[in-house]
């Protein structure tokens, strides 16, 4: 068995530093990174890239809402046609300065509010596959395992990429606990790896009721902006090896 290990990187900005990417990448498989929107700015975009490129991890782009106030977790009123485009600005922009160093982008993945929108609501997850397919057909779509960004990836020709958050709660329907409600974020580093062997192994995770709901687990999350981030993403990694399970980027699972 073979997973993806992401991280969401390159969420400096300015002044105003974010994570820890340089002791991050290297225990990833793939890097989403912020395009500039709700964090990044070029140069953390040019800088994340070099080092993702240093360690061999695939690079992907991580749209959002352009609200670097609220690090793009609000819920924007934008229409599909707004979100499609700012989507293909975003991944453009950091598809040009990956070029620059030699890199093509692997994939897309949202961020945030864009990426929970985009779970449930089929017009939003379908001009986010539009963009991407319009940059890129090339490029993967990663989104939450049995969502509508899913479908929509499917519709418009992509390789989807079904993705679980081992440090994230989920309802019985599989879809995420909100942050806002207590216990939605798991911060027990020792749960967070016992969730993700188990999830990586079983295809499945244990909602907050009890019952065991299937996943299709191809890509596991390391929010870059935990803290003690990339401590966790050794011990994800050491823990999915023990467990059998290889991990590599998604163009070899």
């Amino acid at each position: 068995m073979r997973v993806d290990l992401n991280g969401d990187v390159g969420e400096s900005f300015g002044a105003y530093r974010s994570g820890q990417d340089e002791l991050l990448l290297p225990f990833l498989s793939s890097a989403s990174v912020a395009c500039g929107f709700h964090a990044g700015d070029p140069r953390v975009m040019r800088t994340t890239v070099a080092l993702a490129k240093e360690h061999g991890v695939a690079v992907g782009a991580h749209p959002g809402f352009p609200d670097l106030v609220g690090f793009g977790r609000r819920n924007l009123a934008a229409s599909p046609q707004e979100i499609e485009d700012d989507v293909m600005y975003q991944i453009g922009a950091l598809a040009a300065i990956a070029a620059s160093q030699g890199v093509r982008l692997q994939h897309v993945k949202p961020h945030g509010a864009l990426y929970n929108l985009a779970a449930v609501h089929a017009e939003i997850a379908g001009a986010i596959a539009r963009a991407t397919a319009a940059v890129d057909p090339a490029l993967r779509l990663f989104g939450l395992s049995g969502s509508e960004l899913i479908a929509a990836a499917e519709r418009h020709g992509l390789r989807s990429v079904s993705e679980a958050f081992a440090d994230r709660a989920y309802r019985a329907d599989g879809s995420l606990v909100p942050r806002g409600e207590a216990g939605a974020v798991i911060h027990e580093a020792a749960r967070v790896v016992e969730r993700a062997v188990h999830m990586a192994a079983t295809q499945t995770v244990v909602a907050i009721n009890g019952t065991a709901v299937p996943l299709v687990v191809e890509t596991i999350c390391v929010h870059g902006d935990t803290p003690g981030a990339a401590d966790l993403a050794r011990a994800l990694r050491d823990a999915l090896r023990t467990a059998g399970v290889q991990v590599g980027p998604i163009a070899g699972v």
